[in-house]
């Protein structure tokens, strides 16, 4: 009977941590939403880009803001959800009755385990694939016919080239690049491949470690040159659009993107960063719910719900914005655009 009464007990307090989770998430989630959507509103009118196009691609996002806001979002949700229960009093019949505060935190982090579920659910299945669909419908929108968005890069065509970049690195570098060329017949004239580009001035770019081949009839000419230039192709603004953001992968693909990057020599911080955060995120969900318990239990008579709350809006919004800022600052920091020019690997 005692442990029937214990486990009910456990789905109480669950439901109660749970109900204030999924409560703040979804303000959290409705909230930088609405900014999203007035964020795309500025890019209504490029392209076929229409007003419908812009709450299509803020509705498809709306999962990838639920998995960066779960950690806040569980330790607001726990703070309301377990305050409440101390505010009715509740928390402290329950330690009169025996229970002790380990074991109401035992049921505490039986709830953050289903938390980490659901962040590893959300950031590795079903936010990617729907931001990058967005991304792609975007881009495509915004490009017309010019252009198309695939997980492996992006096709763009420009002049008589049709231009495949395979490995999009930052708006002014990117890698492994294939060049169709066709002429007034539409017959295949020249194939390129190049290992890396990079913007020079304006919007032309440099091929480096180019495999050239050159088609007349039946006859193919190979050769190698050093360089090729690109003129007019993209602008580092389209090259950022184009481009898939690192947190937009999942961790597969992160892992193997990172290990090709380094293989070939070349900066992956940006890339890393994002894997080690979607590595940390359903830990850090966990701990921000323990962290949750400090604002409840103590002294619950002198301090209101609304003071629990309240600090933990603190420490939860400056928990999300250092990280959003120590992320971003790490990138350019390391971003070509923002340090020395970028070479290709000797």
């Amino acid at each position: 009977m005692i442990r029937y009464q214990i486990k009910r007990l456990d789905r109480y307090i669950g439901r109660h941590t749970l109900g204030g989770f999924f409560l703040t998430l979804s303000v959290l989630v409705a909230l930088l939403s609405f900014f999203e959507l007035l964020a795309q509103l500025n890019d209504i009118g490029k392209g076929d880009f229409r007003l419908a196009d812009a709450f299509f691609y803020t509705a498809l996002t709306m999962p990838k803001q639920a998995a960066d806001l779960m950690p806040v979002s569980a330790l607001l949700g726990s703070i309301i959800g377990l305050g409440m229960m101390a505010d009715r009093q509740e928390l402290t019949a329950m330690q009169a009755a025996g229970i002790s505060v380990q074991r109401i935190s035992a049921a505490v982090v039986g709830t953050s385990v289903i938390l980490m579920l659901v962040a590893i659910l959300v950031a590795e299945f079903i936010a990617p694939p729907l931001y990058q669909n967005a991304h792609r419908r975007r881009s495509e929108a915004i490009y017309g016919q010019a252009v198309m968005v695939s997980k492996s890069g992006f096709w763009v065509r420009h002049d008589r080239f049709f231009i495949h970049v395979d490995k999009p690195l930052s708006p002014r570098a990117a890698a492994d690049i294939e060049l169709y060329e066709i002429d007034d017949a539409g017959n295949l004239k020249q194939f390129l491949y190049a290992k890396n580009a990079a913007l020079q001035e304006g919007s032309r770019w440099l091929l480096t470690e180019v495999e050239q081949k050159l088609i007349d009839g039946d006859s193919v000419t190979r050769r190698k040159l050093a360089e090729y230039s690109l003129e007019a192709f993209l602008t580092p603004d389209q090259m950022a659009i184009l481009q898939l953001p690192p947190e937009s992968l999942s961790l597969t693909d992160l892992y193997k993107f990172i290990a090709n990057l380094n293989a070939r020599g070349q900066s992956a911080e940006a890339y890393s960063l994002a894997f080690w955060q979607k590595i940390c995120l359903p830990v850090t969900t966990a701990v921000m719910v323990l962290l949750s318990l400090t604002f409840i239990f103590g002294s619950t008579r002198n301090i209101s719900a609304s003071q629990r709350i309240a600090g933990g809006t603190l420490v939860g919004t400056s928990f999300f914005w250092s990280t959003r800022f120590w992320g971003t600052w790490g990138c350019c920091s390391t971003s070509p655009r923002y340090s020395r020019p970028w070479r290709p690997p000797p």
